[in-house]
């Protein structure tokens, strides 16, 4: 399980930075080691040394496993004296070993080494550029009421008027930033913390990398000279504080961990509020910070593939290809004098967005328990529910900007999915001060339309809303703006794309819905090349013929509600489609056969495979429906037991319930890795354990088929703990235009009709001769499927699949080598609704 983690985490290029960063703490320091374990060095390596892991992990858990090191927290709705006794009961015989805590007080500052002052230039798995800086500081976690870290990352990052990224984004040099410390253990713990200042570059901004590092340090400076300033402090103290009383309840599970962290590091009167609120004002604590980012004391990583012939080290536990060199002489000179100020940076402006009202509206209509349509015309329609239940001043407002056009060729999908990203691209820096305010936003290109989110504290919700709508109705771009998102777009595509398991998403996608335009066809016809006219006349075509669809939920009132659908209208003046479109896809109907698609992975980096074996049912009822989650439920812990526990196949084992475009299934899903296992065998073990789970259902004891029952009856009546949770469930029934807001009563009424035989009927009829299976195999490299050692990063372009022919293993199967031939071939099953 641990080297399959391992060979799980090499394809990371945040992992590869952390370990490579790592390595240039100082000698014996916890963070030079290799901290994540393999095979080589839990079971070679000691091999060879006749050292026992066994007695080593003992002595560890002898010394470190003890009572007076933990905490613990205990949430339950059952009565404090109950609590006690349970954890009495359960935890009393943890051992006290006695022994002082560890302390690695002595090991701080490990990154003050000469190793650390340089530039490293990495190849990267992912197509991106981006540029790293970061300084190694003293330890920060002592001053959690005053979060200096906190204070300079909240300027550093900021998107608005005269900050770093509104400045390098207008030289088109830069698409994002970040700034911080992520607060993990590597990033801090007792002996060190670390400010990172991350920005993903253009291919531009590749070029002009030491001139983009100038200007963060122009921007640090301009901090520096400053001094800390007590409007942003109190700014953002407002804004933590309003997030804090009115934030949603977190899972249990996440919110005892928090606090069991918390325990550890703040005071007793803090454990509940030292992670979130910021306490104090102390401005020499975050002069003293500040005054440690200097340029000559940090390190630099430049992550990009043109940097391959440069690249000539390697890191030993990933392979990262990497080089080191010294900060170039005109800039090391330039950033240890007195360099000029950049005028063009500055302080953000006070935040309008930030909520001051939260008074609860009064009703102007009556309670209902599922949404209603208090608006229908012919050019859309608003649903709407008050939020009477968590009594909390905050809405969600959804809209669905439903348009046929998006979905008539490739070359429409990637040019609307172009004007999204250039539409969040313009509305960065406007609406980044209500982001900062804890309104969210999100827009996000949806198969059929323009899905618009928002959601946050009603007060300014509204402003945030129509300046939405307003970019929206103004659309426009430069050709810059143009050639630069296109570019980033490519990169996005190819990053999907060399991902196993969303290459193996989009080979299912492909096969099963008709007419879904596939991620490898998109990036093939972006690579063909866009024009800008080609763009402005799609906008033009999608706003003028729309049907809009929203959902408001929260506190607001319906009259208030009504005004966000005409607001839409009154500015974007579109005209009703002359026909319903429909917002999903005709599935094909598979034949009753067992077909393989069989593809190679697009990394040649990658070892790791994604093996999924898919059953169709078909157009099935609500009842049929919830059959298919219990007969999933029933299969998970042994599924789990026999191919990950017992055959060790993969760390990542699970079966799934399928709804593709109403038309139902199953699969039962296994990454593995390919210098371990080959995919066609992983796929006759899923098989092998079908034939094992079938021989479970018929010893299926009444007694243990109705605690199933129970149990999945029990997550559906489960109480929504926060409001979002009821909005995604009622969304997702206005997406689909389903509209059963009250599904979960009726899937719980279909669960308590259904039988043991039922189950163990349904089961037979998907593993009879009848059956209609779809194997997927996105291959990996490695030697289990003949090839050679593996190599680091595919660094060209994609241009088509390569597909594999089956081996003797499925010789019996049919085999998919032309999916758009083969898929002509097969009948289409009519639209259908799970209801």
């Amino acid at each position: 399980a641990v080297d399959t983690e391992y060979q799980q985490a090499r394809p990371c290029d945040a992992n590869r930075r952390e370990l490579l960063l790592g390595s240039l703490a100082r000698p014996g320091h916890p963070m030079k080691k290799f901290f994540w374990g393999n095979a080589e060095t839990l079971k070679h390596e000691p091999k060879k040394s006749n050292t026992d892991i066994y007695t080593r992990l003992r002595d560890f858990w002898q010394h470190c496993y003890s009572a007076h090191y933990m905490n613990l927290v205990v949430q339950s709705k059952e009565t404090l004296d109950t609590l006690e006794k349970w954890v009495k009961e359960i935890f009393s015989q943890i051992p006290n070993n006695g022994l002082p805590k560890p302390n690695f007080g002595h090991l701080t500052q490990p990154f003050d080494t000469p190793e650390f002052y340089k530039l490293y230039r990495v190849i990267p798995i992912k197509n991106v550029h981006s540029l790293s800086i970061a300084w190694g500081l003293p330890p920060q976690e002592r001053h959690y009421r005053v979060k200096p870290l906190h204070y300079i990352s909240w300027l550093v990052g900021h998107e608005g008027k005269g900050s770093v990224l509104s400045f390098l984004r207008k030289k088109f040099w830069a698409l994002a930033l970040y700034g911080g410390n992520g607060e993990t253990g590597f990033e801090q713990n007792s002996t060190y913390s670390i400010f990172s200042i991350s920005v993903t570059l253009t291919d531009e901004g590749y070029e002009h990398f030491y001139e983009v590092a100038h200007v963060v340090f122009q921007y640090l400076k301009m901090l520096q000279k400053r001094g800390p300033d007590k409007r942003i402090w109190e700014e953002i103290q407002k804004i933590e504080a309003n997030e804090f009383y009115f934030q949603d309840q977190a899972d249990p599970i996440d919110y005892v961990e928090s606090l069991c962290e918390n325990m550890h590091i703040f005071c007793k009167e803090d454990f509940l509020t030292g992670d979130q609120l910021l306490l104090e004002y102390k401005p020499e604590i975050i002069a003293v910070v500040l005054n440690q980012l200097c340029p000559l004391r940090a390190n630099f990583v430049l992550l990009s593939a043109a940097s391959e012939r440069k690249c000539y080290l390697k890191e030993r536990w990933f392979g990262t290809q990497y080089s080191v060199e010294d900060i170039d002489k005109y800039w090391s000179d330039l950033w240890a004098s007195d360099f000029q100020l950049n005028q063009d940076l500055h302080l953000p402006e006070e935040n309008k967005y930030i909520a001051t009202d939260f008074a609860l509206k009064a009703s102007d209509c009556p309670d209902t328990e599922h949404p209603v349509k208090i608006l229908n015309t012919q050019h859309g329609c608003v649903w709407y529910k008050k939020d009477n239940k968590f009594k909390i001043p905050k809405a969600y407002i959804r809209f669905h900007l439903i348009s046929p056009l998006i979905q008539q060729s490739a070359k429409s999908v990637v040019l609307f999915e172009t004007f999204v990203n250039i539409l969040s691209h313009n509305l960065a820096e406007p609406a980044y001060e209500a982001d900062v305010a804890q309104l969210e936003y999100k827009l996000v290109s949806g198969e059929h339309g323009l899905v618009i989110r928002v959601k946050g504290f009603n007060h300014k919700l509204p402003l945030l809303f129509q300046l939405i709508i307003d970019h929206l109705s103004d659309f426009s771009f430069t050709p810059a703006v143009f050639e630069m998102i296109t570019e980033q777009l490519k990169k996005t595509y190819f990053n999907i794309l060399i991902k196993p398991e969303m290459l193996a998403k989009d080979v299912r996608s492909l096969i099963l819905e008709h007419g879904k335009w596939s991620m490898i066809d998109r990036y093939r016809r972006l690579m063909k090349g866009l024009y800008t006219e080609s763009l402005s006349s799609f906008v033009k075509g999608f706003k003028s013929h729309l049907y809009v669809e929203g959902l408001v939920q929260g506190n607001f009132t319906s009259r208030e509600s009504k005004g966000f659908l005409n607001y839409v209208v009154l500015k974007l003046q579109f005209f009703p489609l002359p026909h319903p479109c429909p917002v999903q896809f005709r599935v094909v109907d598979l034949p009753n056969t067992h077909l393989l698609c069989k593809v190679k992975t697009l990394n040649r980096g990658d070892s790791n495979s994604e093996v999924t074996v898919y059953y169709q049912s078909g157009a099935r009822s609500l009842r049929e429906y919830t059959l298919m989650e219990l007969l999933v439920m029933h299969m998970e812990e042994p599924c789990f037991n026999f191919l990950r526990t017992k055959q060790t196949l993969g760390y990542h084992v699970y079966p799934t319930c399928r709804n593709t475009s109403g038309i139902l299934g199953f699969s039962v899903t296994v990454t593995t890795q390919a210098t371990k296992n080959n995919s066609e065998l992983v796929d006759k073990k899923i098989e092998e354990f079908l034939l094992y789970f079938e021989g479970k259902m018929r010893l299926l004891t009444e007694k243990a088929f109705r605690t199933q029952v129970s149990a999945l009856i029990h997550i559906k009546e489960c109480e929504d703990s926060y409001l979002g949770e009821e909005v995604d469930r009622n969304w997702n029934e206005i997406m689909s235009q389903q509209y059963l807001f009250d599904r979960l009563a009726h899937e719980v009424e279909a669960l308590q009709s259904l039988t043991k035989s039922d189950l163990v009927g349904w089961f037979q009829v998907h593993r009879g001769k009848e059956r209609k299976a779809l194997s997927i195999h996105v291959v990996g490299f490695g030697k289990q499927e003949g090839d050679s050692d593996v190599q680091q990063s595919l660094l060209g372009e994609i241009y088509q699949l390569t597909f594999l022919p089956p081996s003797s293993y499925m010789k019996n199967t049919t085999y998919i080598r032309d999916i758009r031939n083969f898929t002509l071939m097969l009948n289409l099953l009519p639209y259908h609704k799970i209801k």
